[in-house]
């Protein structure tokens, strides 16, 4: 059983290992290790490399979870003198037979071949060339219909050499009719067998496998001679005759054929009849199969189960009864110790673990699971955890899956067991999220469960390290034509990102498109004449990405961004909020210099000018109207280039507004750098641009000591304000501000001296 501390085990602290970090950084750059030929275009095993078994294998594993293998990287191991495979598990692969050949020619002791579709018949012939070491063997469910003779002649009868130590096979042969089981008579060692999905039509040439142990038939329809054939195979522990679809599962006869089989079966420990109706309908008539005749017994055991009344005192290990005809796994007796089922929680998660390698029973399981979260209190919430992130890692291209899986975690992440996920797991639960969201991202309802659950973590600490793979799926749900919910959620996730991130990942942000896809967000929405939450945090997330970020304040100004704003501001002249955030970002254009003389226009200048005597939002909008203008001023009465409204009316009326304002106003605005600012301090030939820089500082350090006595420190600040006050051109209002900005920065460094740091001895 799975416990939940094996799962919330991973929320540990420790870092990733040396070992982990460099594999992860080959995986990542292959020319560490590779060469590309000019010619071929095939990536080689530079010549002075040698990989051990060991390094092959986990090399292998670590770049299936970046990537999808294919025939360029199994051609780094054809020089099997220097590289060495005796294991190969492929899942989901690019590969052809060419890069399987590479890969075979090493003799692997195990090979596991799953979903790999771009393999062709020729695929056997080469497994079966290269086999005389292979014990255990996993293949498909095979993508094409081997020919007769493929399927008869060529896939055991003709390998060279016979594979003898074969113990463990798999071959999941979905929709094909013409493979007997004659193929399996060279193979009499064979202790385990699956044959999932194998059709039953057709000519038999039933063989006795004598050593066979286990016996997986799921999704293969019954005949009378394969229930004779079962029945000699004395030795087996497990048998699987379970169905994904409940029509498919009906038996003739159902209760006496499974007293046949229990009975003909003395070492079984388990047993799945998922899907089928072998449970029968819970009613006591029993009945037993003895030297071919039907005969009526009397039971004194309670048994709910007619066909296993043999087995009351001595109990199966495991009993598949998922999707069984008639509930059967929700009748009281039942003789099994554990049962797969969907009537309570334990069932459920028994299910799960033993359907992971059937997405359409999974899909059914995940759902159950699903609700007994949204509905239920759950017990075992790490053993949940484990099942959804498994399903969803392996099989990313299932639609239901992922979206049954990420609507659970939703519920998982945001639930009792929050604390305990710690960073590793929470970076487990964002890939997978982000893989089963890149591959759907067209379908609204995984892009919804995808951003509600992504809520749940901080942004954007938790996600940094997928930072770009998180911002272009934002942007491409964002854009696209998504329902309004998903939108909304998905670009107040891209406000968050933008939020508190350095310049690189802002200029990130905008290489991608964030400020035109922002842009067209408003357009739609000003096309409807709609101002909603959703244009308002668009242009918010443009003030973030603009923060100290020219290229993206170039971009705004590019793709329109002054007709929108204009726009806006005559179509919804009250919506404070929307006010605030189009002139935050309008601050960040204004302190690019080179960017300032498109600003440089009548109607702009005349809309900051009026918007200097907004009250809107406090005093916000009021404070970036005159931030704006005091950076266009700073440029000198030369680059003033336009009659209305005058130089000096506007500086009149900044230095009006700044005296207005309250110094000790709470401030809903974040500065990372106070640069922009301390510029204004140099414009001495406009004090009124000094005046506001100054009344801003002094307002921060007074509010915010905490956050913004440092930075003014440390950026230089303070020079600048002892300089400001020698100097006689500032006037009086202007001085007394510096000095209640040093007055501050003084106080709060006497109160929080550094910590003391003893000399080196």
């Amino acid at each position: 059983m799975w416990m939940d501390q094996e799962v919330f085990s991973l929320c540990d602290s420790s870092p990733d290992s040396l070992y982990d970090i460099c594999m992860g950084y080959v995986v990542n750059n292959l020319d560490v290790i590779t060469t590309q030929d000019q010619l071929s275009r095939w990536r080689k095993l530079r010549d002075n490399i040698i990989l051990p078994a060991e390094i092959c294998e986990r090399f292998l594993e670590a770049y299936q979870k970046k990537n999808r293998v294919n025939d360029n990287v199994a051609n780094i191991f054809r020089d099997r003198d220097r590289t060495r495979l005796t294991i190969i598990k492929l899942r989901n692969a690019r590969i052809t037979d060419e890069g399987l050949r590479c890969l075979m020619e090493h003799k692997p002791v195990t090979v596991e071949l799953v979903q790999c579709e771009y393999l062709s018949q020729a695929s056997i012939d080469i497994i079966s060339e290269n086999n005389e070491n292979l014990v255990a063997l996993k293949f498909g469910p095979l993508t094409f219909t081997p020919t007769p003779t493929y399927s008869s002649d060529s896939f055991y009868h003709k390998r060279r050499p016979e594979a003898h130590k074969l113990r463990r096979l798999t071959v999941q042969c979905r929709g094909m009719l013409i493979m007997p089981l004659m193929l399996l008579k060279p193979l009499k060692n064979l202790t385990h067998l699956d044959l999932s999905e194998y059709s039953s039509a057709g000519a038999y040439s039933l063989c006795e496998l004598k050593c066979l142990r286990s016996l997986i038939l799921h999704n293969v329809l019954w005949s009378k001679e394969i229930i004779d054939w079962i029945c000699v195979l004395h030795n087996l522990r497990h048998l699987d005759l379970s169905h994904s679809n409940d029509r498919h599962g009906k038996y003739y006869n159902p209760n006496e054929i499974l007293l046949k089989l229990v009975s003909r079966l003395p070492h079984l420990e388990s047993l799945d009849i998922s899907g089928t109706n072998l449970a029968g309908n819970g009613a006591a008539a029993l009945s037993i199969v003895k030297d071919g005749e039907q005969e009526c017994i009397e039971v004194q055991a309670r048994c709910d189960i007619p066909g296993l009344v043999t087995r009351v005192h001595n109990p199966l290990e495991f009993l598949g009864l998922y999707g069984t005809h008639h509930g059967a796994c929700k009748r009281h007796d039942i003789p099994a110790k554990v049962i797969s089922g969907d009537a309570n929680e334990e069932q459920i998660l028994t299910a799960a673990r033993a359907y992971i390698e059937r997405p359409a029973m999974l899909t059914r399981v995940l759902n159950d699971l699903y609700y007994l979260f949204r509905y239920e209190n759950i017990a075992y919430v790490g053993r949940a955890l484990n099942v959804v992130l498994r399903a969803m890692e392996q099989y990313v291209s299932e639609k239901p899956i992922q979206i049954s899986g990420s609507a659970t975690l939703f519920y998982i992440v945001k639930g009792k067991e929050k604390p305990r996920i710690g960073m590793k797991l929470k970076r487990r639960i964002i890939t997978a999220l982000l893989d089963g969201m890149d591959a759907h991202i067209g379908d609204d309802t995984m892009m919804r469960n995808g951003c509600l659950t992504l809520c749940q973590f901080k942004i954007p600490g938790d996600v940094l390290y997928e930072y770009e793979r998180v911002v272009q799926i934002l942007l491409n749900v964002a854009e696209a034509n998504q329902e309004w919910f998903v939108q909304r959620i998905a670009i107040y996730l891209l406000n968050s990102l933008a939020c508190q991130v350095d310049g690189k990942q802002k200029r990130f942000l905008g290489n991608k498109g964030a400020i035109a896809k922002m842009l067209n967000v408003i357009s739609e929405r000003l096309n409807r004449r709609v101002c909603d939450d959703v244009m308002e945090v668009a242009w918010s997330t443009m003030w973030n990405v603009t923060d100290e970020t020219p290229q993206n304040c170039q971009r705004f100004l590019d793709n329109r961004g002054m007709e929108y704003f204009l726009t806006c501001l005559k179509c919804f002249p009250d919506k404070d909020e929307l006010l605030r955030n189009m002139m935050g970002l309008l601050g960040n254009v204004a302190e690019v210099p080179h960017l300032r003389p498109q600003l440089m226009d009548t109607l702009f200048l005349s809309v900051f000018y009026e918007l200097l005597d907004s009250a809107s939002d406090g005093i916000e909008v009021s404070y970036n109207a005159a931030g704006v203008l005091a950076h266009i001023a700073s440029d000198g009465p030369d680059a003033w280039t336009v009659a209305e409204p005058s130089r000096d009316a506007v500086l009149e009326r900044v230095a009006a507004a700044v005296q207005r304002w309250d110094r000790l106003a709470e401030r809903n605005i974040n500065y990372r750098s106070f640069q922009p600012i301390l510029t204004l301090l140099h414009a001495y030939h406009t004090p009124q641009c000094q005046h506001w820089a100054v009344w801003a500082l002094a307002n921060l350090t007074s509010v915010y000591p905490e956050k913004y006595c440092n930075l003014v420190e440390t950026e230089g600040g303070l020079n600048l304000l002892h300089e400001l006050l020698r100097h006689r051109r500032p006037y009086a209002t202007i001085k007394e501000l510096a000095i209640i900005v040093i007055n501050n920065c003084t106080r709060f460094t006497r109160e929080n001296p550094p910590p003391f740091e003893s000399p080196d001895n």
